[in-house]
């Protein structure tokens, strides 16, 4: 096996567990106890199982990363293993699970701050715009300057903010139990099979940082600590989404929401806290999202990072960089605009992108990149490999299709 030499420069280990943390604890923070309301408690066997696939899934996009020195992204993993068609296949659901990602970021940005702030209204130039889309669009020119960051050592930063919000969330929602009115007194269902699809596209999205990994990966300091830092991301965020969502479903029971926010009594200062800081959550993740689709689109332009020689041209790398990164604020804000059903958004993402891209394309690839580098697999990676793209596949159809018909029902 080739294995790629560290980087002398790079993301330090506390960084890259910062951007770790961060690209797997998103928006799924707050959807979980729906999920688990979806699915009843049982289904919380049904999120372990995705937590150790994810995590298995991870490493093994590290190894095909480590089989040839001309892999870095996630679509080099894929020429890789089938070619050209390979790569574009990789390309276009990596990209497109990011891109809705994003959408989801702007939904839940309106959605909360409407409930912060109920009966707001914005007029500009004689047009009067709903307070819902009104604070996407503000929220849109905010984080846009973070998207120009093109360094994951100033996005580290960043990822900081986000693994504070999280926990503070948590640590706000868990008050409002104990403290506030609400207690956790709801039983719940022991299993509800017919929302266990939901509850498995919800859990599947919650790990769905797959499309980042490569670039997290090859951006460290030193790369032998690569699964080191990936066991310690998935337990933290394991830990803090299992802990949320048995709060939640505690809590609120079958009445839950699609975000847990949303349940929050009003005017308690403790759910105030929690809102503010799922507010600020998006604006520590978003970044770290379009970077992969901004930098494939700035390679095709020719305006990569480290392109172009001289003063001039790198101006013109820049330029290129900032317009490109603007375009593609501009595009998911018009997006969630037009499609504001932020549960099923996120169980479509979670089951037709989020299972290809965490499930079906890192087994797949492994084992053609494995027969093609005559690298002998044991039955039991085999037996595994195998076993992981059959599950995949079952949550894609499955889940696919019941979100499909739910956002379907909602129009």
């Amino acid at each position: 096996m080739e294995t790629n030499s560290p980087p002398k420069s790079g993301t330090s280990f506390l960084k890259t567990c910062f951007n770790g943390v961060n690209a797997l604890s998103g928006v799924g923070i707050l959807s979980i106890p729906y999920a688990l309301s979806q699915g009843g408690w049982l289904s919380l066997i049904i999120f372990i199982t995705i937590a150790v696939i994810c995590f298995y899934t991870g490493i093994l996009l590290q190894r095909c990363i480590d089989s040839s020195s001309l892999v870095k992204t996630y679509p080099d993993i894929g020429e890789l293993a089938f070619g050209r068609k390979g790569k574009i296949i990789v390309a276009m659901f990596m990209y497109l699970e990011l891109y809705l990602v994003a959408i989801d970021f702007l939904i839940l940005e309106g959605d909360n701050l409407e409930k912060l702030f109920p009966n707001v209204n914005f007029h500009v130039a004689g047009l009067r715009i709903g307070g819902k889309q009104g604070f996407v669009l503000i929220f849109s020119l905010l984080v846009l300057p973070t998207t120009w960051f093109r360094s994951l050592n100033l996005l580290a930063y960043v990822s900081l903010g986000g693994v504070l919000a999280s926990v503070i969330l948590i640590a706000s929602v868990l008050w409002v139990g104990a403290v506030d009115s609400v207690g956790f007194h709801e039983k719940g269902a022991l299993v509800n099979w017919a929302g266990i699809p939901t509850a498995m596209s919800l859990y599947a999205f919650c790990f769905s940082g797959h499309a980042v990994f490569p670039m997290i990966y090859t951006g460290m300091r030193d790369r032998r600590m690569f699964p080191t830092v990936l066991l310690l991301c998935f337990i933290i965020c394991t830990l803090g989404y299992a802990l949320m969502g048995v709060i939640g479903y505690l809590m609120y029971g079958g009445s839950l929401r699609s975000q847990v926010t949303l349940n929050l009594p009003a005017r308690s200062l403790s759910s105030s806290v929690a809102i503010y800081t799922t507010l600020i959550n998006p604006f520590t993740k978003f970044a770290l999202l379009v970077t992969p689709i901004a930098e494939a689109i700035e390679g095709v332009l020719g305006a990569g990072v480290g392109v172009g020689v001289g003063k001039p041209a790198h101006y013109r790398s820049t330029a290129v960089s900032v317009s490109v990164r603007t375009a593609l604020v501009v595009s998911t804000t018009v997006v969630a605009l037009a499609v504001p059903f932020f549960a099923y958004v996120v169980a479509l993402t979670g089951s037709f992108l989020s299972a290809t891209a965490t499930m079906l394309l890192p087994c797949a690839c492994y084992l053609r990149i494995s027969s093609r580098v005559s690298r002998k697999l044991g039955m039991l990676e085999m037996v595994a490999c195998v076993g992981i793209i059959v599950l995949g596949l079952g949550v894609i159809v499955v889940g696919t299709y019941s979100s499909l018909k739910q956002i379907v029902q909602s129009f």
